[in-house]
């Protein structure tokens, strides 16, 4: 079973996942964290400057790795969600979802006939052609997952009919843009947390939500999700730099000042 089956095969199963964005458009970073023992990465396509080149490079490396790697697009574009597929990714992870009509557009979008994604099988998803194109079919039903993130007010109305959506295999709460569309500037605030609770229990698809390193991530677990992601190449960067120099702080104030 390749990288990206077992994850849809375990995102469908429920078996907790423990995954992490990736924010700089980096082969090495991709290489770096797929050694760590993570069940997947996302390619942050939306926040963080990934084109297309850098997100093939990226991807390459996840399968070098053998981790699978999800690509979070910055758009519904059915163009866009063609190109990190072509490319080899695990599935998208699509913001602001917020109707069933919209998620209905994007499996439509992931799919071969009879959905509307164009086929290739020159590609490295088709095996730049050493995969027939039949099997490659059948090995994009087993290995592209769908995930749609809820993140909007109307997103939360509507969130139940968007998992039951047959091609959604997953939700994320985005609790950031969350709490705003709520009108709050704290995503751990009570009111954000019942929300996302409620999203949680969503049925008919996997559930997971972003965690700040060093939250709490039984209590979401409790609610219902089934995967999280977790800090980013950059949290881990601030994260390893400032206990660093925190470290050296008191030897250079036990030096004092220069006369």
């Amino acid at each position: 079973m390749t990288p990206n089956a077992r994850f849809k095969a375990e995102l469908a199963a429920g078996r907790p996942l423990l995954g992490t964005f990736v924010k700089t458009p980096h082969a090495t970073v991709v290489e770096i964290l797929g050694a760590m023992g993570l069940d997947f990465l996302v390619l942050d396509g939306e926040h963080s400057p990934f084109d297309r080149a850098a997100t093939d490079a990226c991807l390459l490396a996840a399968r070098a790795a053998g981790v699978a790697t999800l690509v979070r697009v910055p758009d519904h574009s059915p163009s866009t969600i063609l190109g990190v597929l072509d490319c080899g990714a695990a599935g998208v992870v699509v913001p602001h979802v917020t109707t069933r009509e919209q998620a209905l557009a994007l499996a439509d979008a992931v799919r071969y006939v009879p959905g509307g994604r164009g086929i290739a099988g020159t590609t490295r998803a088709g095996q730049y052609g050493l995969r027939p194109l039949a099997e490659h079919r059948r090995a994009a039903i087993a290995e592209v997952s769908l995930i749609c993130q809820i993140e909007d007010r109307e997103g939360v109305e509507n969130h139940a009919a968007i998992a039951a959506v047959d091609g959604v295999d997953g939700l994320f709460v985005g609790r950031a843009d969350l709490s705003l569309s709520y009108g709050r500037d704290d995503f751990s605030s009570p009111e954000i947390d019942a929300i996302a609770a409620e999203i949680l229990a969503a049925k008919g698809a996997a559930t997971g939500l972003y965690c700040a390193p060093g939250e709490d991530l039984a209590r979401f677990a409790a609610h219902g999700a089934s995967f999280v992601v977790s800090g980013s190449d950059h949290s881990f960067l601030i994260g390893g730099a400032r206990a660093l120099a925190a470290g050296f702080a008191p030897l250079r104030n036990s030096a004092g000042e220069p006369q």
